[in-house]
């Protein structure tokens, strides 16, 4: 099923085979792309507990690295928080390494080989996202109208780059070029979806399930084609034209639901298929979704899962939800946020402020009710008005997040029927889960640089109710998944995280006399 790691070499040959007017623009995109994730890199190596990194030596401008073997890494100093690619080399003693994969594969770590592989994949993948993607930020965006405001897959093909954070980025191990050019929203395709037919009984059904999914006595089950062709591996039939979104393996129809389908490679860092717990899970997270939204005076909406099927296997299952621009008005936006970074919104301290503030009201109002949510910038997505200004929220996939019983029933709110992973009371979890996806994620990839992220928290927070959550957000360090060492550590399952620092104290120590 795999193919090899997408080395620069590998991609420009398949890509003057596949498409060789493009060539030119992807090799001139190599050098960005490189430093790009050289600087994710670099973020690990400097704020990740990574074991054989025995000590951090700061300067005014650079970084040294204690390696166990002796050895010393040398670079800039590190902002946890950054998004440029400001990382165009790194100095291994003597040695100068300006790329990501040869630096790790010179480090000789643990494990560090496969990984070092994912990362030519993703500097490749990153050049040859560049290469073809929308170039223009200009606001408001030249994008059709649609009823109810723009569709969301128009924002989502805007955003090359990929989680601004992990290294792995743009891996997309077993994607040939033709595929990330037929599949990847970068790319702006259009993909043709296909059904297989499964017997009712030999499904897992919750929600409603379309008749137009359904032939008889069996279910019609959605299917990503490279699904089809590289997996399943069974008949099937052609379906409907879709968009791909951000997350590659959703797609939306043009006047129906987004279609969550199995896609079982590994992009970025996981493998992206359904399990049958998240099928079984997903009727009673849309209904308490839909039930803390309410809470929220408005300022929150959940996209409903309308259905999901599964053939009892994670590759063989699927979701249909409800489309985001739903829940915009005449005139409103629904933007990814993370599609902001690539917009030319207002480039003003107040309007990160406002931002900010909105998305912490939001959720930490949800953390208080029982419910912490996984918002990165893939699953939060703002509603702006036709000048910009930040309105509400819209959630989308519940699939990921945490669920206290004690706060819900504090509350008043019946705990759903689940057990298993999603249910924890443990604080510090639920606290990891908001504020490693929120503040260190979508906020701080919005804001660019950990000042700036500081002073939008600075702004906002004064105004927000002072509960423990907020206090556990003002006064320590900040969770962050350790993408890195989860990378490298595949022994580990689950999240390991580290503590970045607090971007409230960065912003106090920026503006100090």
């Amino acid at each position: 099923m795999h193919r090899p790691p997408a080395t620069e070499p590998r991609v420009a040959e398949e890509l003057a085979a596949v498409r060789p007017g493009l060539l030119p623009r992807y090799t001139a995109e190599l050098p960005g792309a490189r430093a790009a994730v050289l600087t994710r890199l670099w973020r690990a190596l400097a704020h990740e507990p990574l074991p054989w990194v025995t000590g951090r030596t700061h300067g005014a401008h650079s970084l040294a690295l204690r390696l166990a073997d002796g050895r010393t890494l040398y670079g800039p100093h590190a902002d946890p928080y950054a998004t440029s690619a400001y990382v165009t080399g790194v100095r291994l003693d003597r040695e100068r390494h300006v790329d990501p994969a040869g630096l790790l594969s010179a480090l000789g770590v643990p494990h560090g080989a496969a990984f070092a592989a994912e990362l030519a994949d993703s500097v490749a993948s990153l050049a040859l996202s560049r290469a073809d993607g929308e170039q223009s930020k200009e606001w408001p965006v030249r994008v059709p109208p649609a009823e109810g405001g723009g569709k969301t897959w128009q924002w989502e093909q805007r955003v090359t780059d990929g989680h601004p954070y992990h290294p792995g980025c743009r891996a997309r191990p077993g994607f040939s070029v033709a595929d990330q050019l037929a599949y990847g929203p970068e790319h702006r395709p259009v993909v043709e979806l296909r059904t297989v037919p499964v017997p009712a009984e030999e499904c897992l059904v919750t929600g409603d399930w379309p008749r137009e999914l359904r032939d008889g006595e069996r279910l019609l089950l959605p299917v990503h084609p490279w699904q089809a062709d590289h997996v399943l591996k069974r008949p099937y039939a052609p379906w409907r034209p879709a968009r791909p979104l951000l997350s590659l393996r959703t797609l939306a129809l043009p006047d129906g639901p987004h279609v969550k389908t199995a896609l079982s490679t590994r992009l970025t860092s996981s493998v992206r298929d359904i399990s049958p717990y998240s099928v079984r899970a997903a009727a009673s997270l849309s209904a308490l979704g839909e039930e803390l939204a309410a809470r929220t005076e408005g300022l929150l909406h959940i996209t409903r899962t309308l259905g999901a099927v599964s053939a009892h296997s994670p590759d063989l299952a699927a979701l249909l939800r409800e489309p985001p621009e739903a829940y915009a008005g005449p005139g409103e936006w629904v933007v990814p946020v993370a599609a902001l970074a690539m917009t030319a919104l207002p480039d003003s301290p107040a309007w990160l402020a406002a931002f900010a503030r909105l998305a912490l009201t939001v959720g930490l109002r949800l953390l208080d009710l029982g419910v912490a949510l996984e918002a990165h910038g893939q699953n939060l997505l703002v509603i702006l008005s036709a000048d910009g200004t930040p309105l509400r929220l819209v959630y989308r996939d519940l699939a990921d997040i945490r669920i206290s019983p004690a706060r819900l029933t504090r509350h008043g709110v019946t705990r759903p029927p689940l057990t298993g992973r999603l249910i924890t009371d443990d604080e510090t979890a639920l606290r990891r889960k908001l504020f490693g996806s929120l503040v260190a994620g979508a906020l701080a990839g919005t804001a660019g640089t950990g000042p700036a992220l500081g002073a939008a928290l600075a702004s906002a927070v004064p105004d927000l109710p002072d509960t423990s959550d907020l206090r556990a957000l003002r006064e320590g360090p900040l969770p962050a998944k350790a993408l890195t060492l989860m990378r490298l550590s595949p022994q580990t399952p689950g999240d390991q995280w580290t503590s970045l620092p607090n971007p409230l104290v960065l912003e106090h120590d920026a503006s100090a006399p």
